[in-house]
């Protein structure tokens, strides 16, 4: 188990679909325990294999407040089943787009159906913010970054900041 690095944006990795896992064996569950090293490292509440470089179906989070008790969850191949129709607001921040924040508007239900740590099919009726943070996640499998949500202008403003601090990291 280690700490991997974070990709963050702008990185075209990010921006690519993220493929099924055919079973889940000890390769799998090896990245499962780097993704949650590094998710509380950062520190997050949830990690999409696609940020650490690892183009595979695979999230993890822990939306537990408590830092003495975590509360890890896994998904392998995750797929949502039903969306509430109701919208739920949440300020929503991500490890690939550091030190910025939106409000974004997503169903405030959903019904996930995936492959737990085990590999075993779960069903998860998830609400409030574990189902955002779900949502957040699975965006991550297609290529998604919450600031897609934003307007053009504001979208744009984020990545050549991004950009920016991006370059003066490399100088220095």
């Amino acid at each position: 188990m280690s700490v991997k690095k974070i990709l963050t944006e702008p990185n075209k990795l990010l921006r690519k679909v993220s493929k099924q896992v055919e079973n889940v064996g000890d390769e799998e569950r090896a990245i499962m325990d780097d993704m949650l090293d590094t998710m509380y490292d950062a520190p997050g509440i949830g990690l999409a294999a696609i940020q650490i470089g690892i183009p595979k179906r695979i999230i993890v989070m822990d939306i537990g407040r408590d830092e003495n008790k975590k509360e890890p969850r896994c998904f392998v191949n995750p797929v949502i089943k039903n969306k509430n129709d109701e919208k739920a607001k949440y300020e929503e921040g991500c490890l690939s787009v550091p030190g910025q924040f939106a409000e974004i508007e997503r169903p405030n239900t959903c019904e996930v159906e995936y492959l737990d740590y085990d590999g075993k099919k779960q069903l998860l009726k998830a609400n409030g913010l574990l189902a955002t943070c779900i949502q957040h996640e699975m965006d991550h499998l297609e290529g998604i970054l919450f600031i897609d949500y934003l307007s053009k202008l504001k979208k744009s403003m984020i990545i050549k900041k991004l950009s920016k601090i991006k370059v003066n990291r490399e100088i220095f």
